[in-house]
């Protein structure tokens, strides 16, 4: 089981008086305990303006992906059957891959990166990975925050065709195992690409609630070791 760290020495303001962007606070630290407190509370980090300052967000709407709302085509079927999914197997690679600094809009820094292999040290970030049938490449991925029924997915990428959106549905089929009631896969902004794969938006106040549940649930076997 993921290990519990010391709590934070940090209190977050009210997620209810985030200003229009969604901020709710500038500052802080980005040690486990705090970081977990975040998303227990419906935050996420994310430093202002991809490099400044460390931000901590609650957008309002939120963008979530319903465990049974995945919108997967034909095409994306049969993009499925040329890559095998694996967790945690190339975690560092993974977030290495999302943290190029040569894509746009990038956002995670190297302190961002480090805090958040440090979590998948002990057990809190996991990463769903793509791997060629071809060539035995890593293809693309994504990874993400889970605590309890809570899936916060921080970023993805692909070298190869859908192979991010093959590692998305990976990561919807092991969320829905043993029952989905109450999970949560959190997908922060909503964006035309997410929309397109079934992501749609709750109000802030909605989200907090769903939150609450579901970090109180034991997590999926998959993220249980």
């Amino acid at each position: 089981m993921p290990v519990e760290p010391p709590s934070t020495r940090w209190a977050f303001p009210r997620v209810a008086d985030a200003d229009d962007e969604g901020l709710v606070g500038i500052g802080g630290d980005l040690e486990p305990g705090t970081v977990l407190a975040a998303y227990r509370s419906g935050l996420f980090p994310m430093p202002l303006g991809g490099r400044g300052p460390l931000g901590w967000w609650s957008p309002d709407p939120r963008a979530v992906l319903p465990l049974d709302g995945l919108r997967v085509t034909r095409s994306l079927r049969r993009s499925c059957r040329r890559y095998e999914v694996r967790v945690d197997t190339a975690c560092g690679e993974v977030m290495a891959a999302c943290a190029d600094p040569t894509r746009p809009h990038g956002w995670i820094t190297a302190d961002v990166r480090a805090a958040y292999l440090r979590l998948h040290r002990m057990g809190w970030v996991h990463s769903v990975e793509a791997w060629s049938l071809d060539d035995g490449t890593l293809a693309g991925g994504l990874y993400g925050v889970a605590v309890g029924g809570l899936f916060a997915g921080e970023s993805m990428f692909h070298r190869r065709t859908d192979a991010s959106k093959v590692a998305l549905v990976g990561l919807v089929d092991l969320l829905a195992e043993g029952g989905a009631d109450g999970r949560l896969l959190d997908v922060q902004w909503s964006t035309p690409h997410l929309v397109s794969l079934g992501a749609v938006e709750v109000p802030r106040a909605r989200y907090v609630e769903l939150v609450r549940r579901a970090v109180e649930l034991p997590p999926p076997p998959a993220f249980a070791a």
